[in-house]
């Protein structure tokens, strides 16, 4: 696979010449709309059996190596054409040898709100556990689906279902109450359990994922406490445990939606932990970027401090957002998937610009009634820079917030640096 950045008068066509390689798949490889309009900007992946790589300021063999899964004697020999291999430049190509990749096995897990079978289907492959943010509690401990899976699809791919346990509302939103009944209350939290142990005998189940949002301070130790009697409890019956933690950036962060999550406590108590590290760019805020590279790499230098970064799953966003300029506080973004906002560049005739720092695409254009808008979102050129951390900070893999939508060039830029873990 290579990334490639459409430049002023590029047609499908002409790369997919430039690179031998059928005009179709890389159609089909971008879910391009209409293949014949392509924004200056845009990334491409290109399906090719050799990677290359561009060399970019600060590059060097040694972390292209680190960062594609390849020896550093096997990269050298691959490029005999660097005469100094401690002398790389901007501009330069390197190919990364598709036989010499020591390809890292990592665990994959994805979010689903709701979904259609053929997207799953397209999915699952590389998925080591799907989790449907299926079950919502009440003040009593009752659980109620929030949408049916069927949970027999997933194992002719071997990826493993996870019940999802949040404290939502039927409404919409995390309710601190709820937690907060779930977590001091003896009776509730009693019937919490057992409700969690029928849905699990009826099969189909690996294992629990946890997603207690915004949850009081006060009950950071009380969180802490229920964990380590659901672990033990989950573990005795031969299911595994996560839970989905606010990306923060040091242990005393202070707001709700921080506090009561204990960074060092659930690394040491449970099997993985998911980190949400999205919604830096989110709804009701300011445009930027959903994930900026540099906040991610904030969080993972904090959580690596408290947390086996074995048990670490860095959180992948797979939307972007559409705001309205200037933001006026109140407003809401319209959310869009990634292959809506590439088509939407197409169709307004901007490019596409890429920020260094975050490591993010966006750009800017006015509608129809001389309002301007700025849209971030990811391409493949993001994904292969926060796919990098993986493998910089040690972490057992990523997950998807949400997989409601395919994104094919996600997996394709996966595929070509990671093999993905099956458990079943």
């Amino acid at each position: 696979m290579e990334i490639y950045v459409v430049k002023s008068g590029d047609t499908v066509y002409q790369i997919a010449r430039r690179y031998s390689t059928p005009a179709d798949d890389i159609i089909f490889a971008n879910q391009l709309q209409d293949p014949d309009v392509l924004s200056v900007g845009q990334a491409l992946v290109i399906p090719t059996n050799e990677a290359r790589r561009t060399v970019s300021r600060g590059d060097t063999l040694y972390s292209i190596a680190r960062r594609h899964g390849v020896s550093l004697p096997r990269l050298i020999a691959a490029n005999p054409q660097i005469a100094d291999p401690n002398r790389i430049y901007p501009g330069q190509t390197v190919a990364i040898p598709a036989d010499g990749r020591e390809m890292r096995e990592i665990a994959v897990n994805g979010y689903v709100t709701d979904a259609a079978d053929s997207t799953l289907n397209a999915t699952l492959p590389y998925l080591t556990f799907l989790s449907p943010f299926s079950y919502r509690s009440d003040m009593l401990g009752n659980l109620t689906p929030t949408f049916k899976l069927d949970t027999t699809l997933s194992g002719g791919y071997r990826t493993a279902n996870l019940l999802t346990l949040t404290n939502l509302l039927e409404a919409g939103g995390f309710s601190s109450q709820i937690a907060h009944a779930i977590l001091t209350d003896q009776a509730v939290q009693d019937a919490f359990l057992e409700n969690v142990e029928a849905l699990l005998g009826q099969g189909g189940w690996y294992g629990v994922n946890v997603d207690f949002e915004y949850v009081y301070q006060f009950d950071r130790e009380s969180y802490n406490q229920f964990l380590r009697r659901l672990t033990e409890r989950m573990h005795q019956l031969g299911y595994i445990v996560v839970t989905a933690l606010a990306p923060k950036l040091s242990e005393d962060q202070q707001g709700l939606l921080y506090s009561a999550h204990d960074y060092a406590a659930h690394g040491q108590t449970v099997d993985y932990v998911v980190l949400m590290t999205y919604e830096w760019g989110y709804t009701y805020g300011p445009a930027m970027a959903v994930a900026p590279l540099n906040m991610v790499r904030r969080v993972l230098d904090y959580a690596v401090q408290a947390i086996p970064a074995e048990h670490i799953l860095m959180g992948i966003p797979n939307y972007g957002y559409d705001w309205t300029l200037p933001f006026v506080q109140g407003t809401a973004a319209r959310s869009l998937t990634n292959v809506e906002a590439a088509a939407l560049a197409g169709r307004v005739g901007v490019s596409i610009q890429f920020d260094q720092t975050a490591q993010s695409p966006f750009f800017r254009y006015y509608d129809g009634d001389g309002r301007q808008h700025e849209v971030w979102f990811e391409d493949a050129r993001s994904l292969r820079a926060k796919y990098a951390l993986v493998n910089e900070y040690g972490l057992a893999g990523v997950s998807f917030w949400n997989l409601n939508h395919l994104f094919r060039t996600n997996f394709i830029v996966l595929e070509s640096m990671f093999s993905v873990e099956k458990v079943l």
